[in-house]
């Protein structure tokens, strides 16, 4: 299995740091089709939380996330990674980003059974660029 690379948007919000309040939203997207594969949530305040999801595909669930708050989020570009999972993977990828002077805004990334899916978030969308170029080279170098 090889590694897919690309660009991903995500979606973003402030919402009441209150019970219920992530399920409302969670509740939305899922009625309106999407199947999540990222999700962060944080304390932001003592009164609210912060939101991070991806991917939203269709109009109906881009409306689904508006209705409940969520926007792009603006100046956050991301870079999805997925694919076989194997020790050093996360290093190799975030050094491939480094050795291009790009630094990174956030990551995240899990390995369920044998696959690995990595997001990356940078700051401008040349950086994004740059970075799947980089991940993609580093990857394609690694034989795996």
């Amino acid at each position: 299995m090889a590694y897919t690379v690309k660009q991903v948007d995500v979606w973003a919000a402030d919402i009441q740091n209150k019970p219920g309040m992530l399920a409302r939203v969670l509740e939305a997207l899922t009625i309106a089709g999407a199947q999540l594969e990222f999700m962060i949530a944080r304390k932001a305040t003592d009164r609210t939380s912060r939101v991070f999801v991806a991917p939203l595909t269709t109009a109906k669930q881009k409306k689904a996330a508006t209705d409940v708050g969520l926007v792009k989020a603006a100046g956050l570009h991301a870079v999805r990674i997925e694919g076989p999972d194997r020790a050093g993977l996360g290093a190799e990828i975030t050094r491939a980003v480094a050795a291009k002077g790009i630094n990174l805004r956030g990551a995240s990334a899990a390995a369920v059974g044998k696959k690995a899916l990595f997001y990356l978030a940078v700051s401008s969308a040349a950086d994004q660029k740059a970075a799947i170029a980089a991940v993609k080279r580093a990857l394609g170098r690694s034989g795996r």
